[in-house]
């Protein structure tokens, strides 16, 4: 199962297929992303947040259209992202995580929704995760060999050591590495598919993956 959160994030930033209301499958809302949920016409499988910045009516519209919703301590240590994270593993059963409205706004958020990965569970399991927006898509990777499909709307390819990384391949990019160590996070940046996949590899670390393409003028 494939399963969606929406943080609150700015809707400028989400795709067009979001914006249209058509992203298939069960969703967690968290705070204003669950009211933009049931704005859309979608029923959260499970709306939570502190709910401190709605109106009364606005949290009644949650309450009343979620088929099940938790109230958050405003004080707390996880992230709106994490949080809901947390509910999906301990809630559902899926094979993805797709999480909308994770990038945009405040600096500290985005680098937030990145570094999560590394605090229990979630450094089990981000291989599952998946940040989309409007321009990009974001995947996390432990060591291994990978085949990556190109996305149809994107054009470019950026390869993210977060951490040291041993012997990174690229194998059939645009720009290619042969087993090149990284000691600092660094942005292999503006790299591009030669076809419709791209193959990579590396023996330690974490790595983020991002497809992109420019924004809409």
């Amino acid at each position: 199962m494939k399963l969606n959160i929406l943080v609150g994030g700015p809707k400028e930033q989400w795709p067009k297929k979001l914006v249209d209301g058509n992203v298939r499958g069960p969703w967690i809302g968290v705070d204003r992303g669950a009211l933009r949920l049931i704005k859309l016409g979608i029923t959260p499988e499970l709306s939570i947040g502190d709910f401190d910045s709605m109106t009364e009516s606005e949290f009644n519209l949650v309450s009343n259209h979620s088929k099940k919703i938790k109230i958050a301590n405003p004080e707390k240590d996880d992230t709106d992202t994490e949080l809901a994270l947390r509910e999906a593993i301990s809630g559902f059963k899926f094979d993805s995580v797709t999480i909308y409205g994770a990038t945009g706004g405040r600096i500290d958020h985005l680098l937030a929704n990145l570094f999560f990965i590394f605090r229990e569970p979630f450094n089990t399991m981000f291989e599952k995760i998946c940040l989309v927006d409007k321009q990009n898509s974001i995947r996390f990777f432990k060591p291994g060999k990978y085949q990556l499909i190109k996305e149809n709307d994107k054009k470019y390819l950026a390869f993210i050591p977060l951490t040291p990384v041993k012997n990174l391949s690229l194998i059939d990019e645009k720009y290619t590495l042969d087993q090149i160590n990284f000691v600092n996070p660094i942005s292999l940046a503006s790299n591009e598919f030669m076809g419709d996949t791209g193959e990579f590899s590396f023996e330690s670390g974490v790595i983020i993956v991002i497809q992109s393409r420019d924004d809409e003028k």
